[in-house]
C-alpha cells in the first residue's frame, strides 16, 4: 500500500492509499476529498466522508485530505445516524493535539472507504 505524508495543523499525517483506490483515482476526471471528521457531542465519533471537490491538502492527482472537527449544540438520540442533528465547526485551542497521525483510503465494490487514527 503506497504511503505519503502531508502536514495538517503543522503535524505530519501519513496517508495510506490502497491499490484499488489508486486505480480508481487514475480513472477520475474530478478530484475527491477525503474529510476526516471528528465529531464532538455526548460521544466522540470519527469517520471519513468523501466529497467531489478540491478542498483540503492535495496528496495525489485527484485526492485531497481534510480534517474537520465538528460538534452539535445538544445531545440527541439521533446523533450517530448519518443525518443526525445539525453540526457546526468546533474550534480547537490546540488543533495539533487532535490531528490524526494516519488516514487510510480504499475503494471497494464501487464505494470509497476510509478510516483514521491516532
Amino acid at each position: 500500500m503506497p504511503t505519503s505524508t502531508i502536514q495538517i495543523n503543522e503535524k505530519p499525517v501519513e496517508v495510506r492509499i490502497s491499490d484499488n483506490a489508486n486505480a480508481e483515482l487514475n480513472t477520475r476526471k474530478k478530484p475527491i476529498t477525503a474529510e476526516m471528521e471528528l465529531f464532538f457531542s455526548c460521544l466522540i465519533r470519527k469517520r471519513v466522508c468523501f466529497y467531489e471537490n478540491d478542498k483540503g491538502i492535495a496528496v495525489t492527482k485527484g485526492l485531497n485530505i481534510d480534517f474537520h472537527p465538528v460538534m452539535t449544540r445538544h445531545c440527541a438520540d439521533t446523533e450517530l445516524q448519518e443525518d443526525g442533528p445539525p453540526m457546526t465547526d468546533f474550534p480547537l485551542a490546540k488543533p495539533q493535539s487532535f490531528t490524526p497521525r494516519w488516514v487510510s483510503i480504499d475503494f471497494n465494490k464501487g464505494k470509497w472507504l476510509g478510516e483514521f487514527g491516532y
